[in-house]
């Protein structure tokens, strides 16, 4: 998914690779007390409105005067956000591709209406920050010391002196817990929680969490493993520490599970192997990685893993690390995995 910048590509550099994040970018760029705001209302009602608390999974409370109007966020939170009907101003991250069209983490948001201030790991630009005069910088956190996802180890200290932060963590807990935590957020913000599309895709996030685990529990024989690709390495994710991953593993999908011993130089997230090894572990569905910093299936040339026997078969899927933690864009993720299990056929 943080002591010195070593720890970056153990910890958070790491993370951008195969357990929460890609090693290949990670490496190139070397409420009140329970949570729940007092704002309401959206946009400019919103801003006029207040006092605004929020105590973050820092344990950290930020107190306003009034909500939030101008609010940073790391790309991923944005969009969740913007699914909630709250509009951030400025985004860090994985927001544009090379292509000039929105990044996966990008959601929904229309990233023309968003000043990007940082578009890779460690990309962060401070002058940019300071104009836009932030009430709040929001991010995820991905590990248990409460480090900003995003945020450059190297300057957090002057984007501290700007605006208070708020952390929701996603790290070694299951989905649904970010998820309410971000509902949360955003009905502080004045997100319009009883919106139609908003409480449809809560009950459309319930059905396919009943679906995974019929599917789950009808094919309890069928192994998945969940990937992330580079050009020299292949990283094997463990089930602890990813909210998607102990999530499913909770609905009963059957993982492949690398041993403590091997993911220790992955953080604790993921086993790192040479595509020589691709092959180690038996699975019936692969899940791949669908961020931009990692090697897409497509673009996978090596002879190994095209001889893999979920690769023959056609059963490999993608796979979300850092879910746009709103239920709509968490739907698919359920969705798409029960219904490869669904079809999948043993083959491991």
């Amino acid at each position: 998914m943080s002591q010195a910048r070593a720890t970056h590509l153990t910890r958070r550099g790491l993370l951008a690779a195969g357990g929460a994040v890609g090693l290949g970018a990670a490496l190139a760029a070397c409420g009140d007390d329970k949570g729940k705001g007092s704002g309401s209302g959206s946009g400019a009602k919103a801003a006029k409105s207040g006092p605004w608390s929020f105590k973050d999974d820092r344990g950290t409370a930020v107190k306003l005067d009034k909500v939030p109007a101008n609010i940073v966020a790391f790309t991923g939170v944005g969009a969740a956000l913007f699914d909630y009907g709250v509009q951030v101003k400025g985004v860090f991250g994985p927001t544009r591709t090379s292509a000039g069209k929105p990044d996966v983490q990008a959601g929904d948001m229309d990233i023309s209406k968003v000043t990007i201030l940082g578009n890779t790991w460690g990309q962060f630009n401070i002058e940019k920050y300071a104009s836009l005069a932030p009430d709040v910088l929001i991010t995820t956190m991905f590990d248990g010391a409460g480090t900003l996802w995003y945020v450059p180890e190297e300057s957090k200290k002057k984007i501290a002196q700007l605006a208070p932060s708020v952390g929701i963590s996603a790290y070694d807990r299951q989905l649904t817990e970010p998820l309410q935590r971000m509902w949360d957020l955003a009905e502080s913000l004045g997100g319009d929680m009883k919106a139609a599309k908003v409480t449809d895709a809560k009950k459309r996030f319930e059905a396919a969490a009943a679906r995974l685990r019929a599917a789950a529990k009808a094919k309890p024989d069928i192994k998945v493993m969940a990937g992330s690709a580079s050009d020299q390495l292949f990283y094997v994710s463990g089930t602890n520490l990813s909210v998607d991953l102990e999530y499913f593993k909770a609905l009963g999908v059957n993982f492949v599970e690398p041993p403590e011993s091997a993911k220790k130089q992955g953080g604790g997230w993921f086993e790192s192997l040479s595509w020589e090894n691709v092959d180690k572990y038996q699975a019936d569905i692969i899940m791949m990685d669908d961020r931009s910093s990692a090697l897409q299936p497509a673009g996978i040339a090596k002879p190994t893993w095209k001889k893999l026997p979920a690769v023959r078969a056609g059963q490999v899927i993608p796979r979300s690390p850092e879910p746009i933690l709103s239920y709509d864009k968490c739907v698919p993720l359920l969705t798409n995995l029960a219904e490869a299990l669904e079809k999948a056929k043993k083959v491991g």
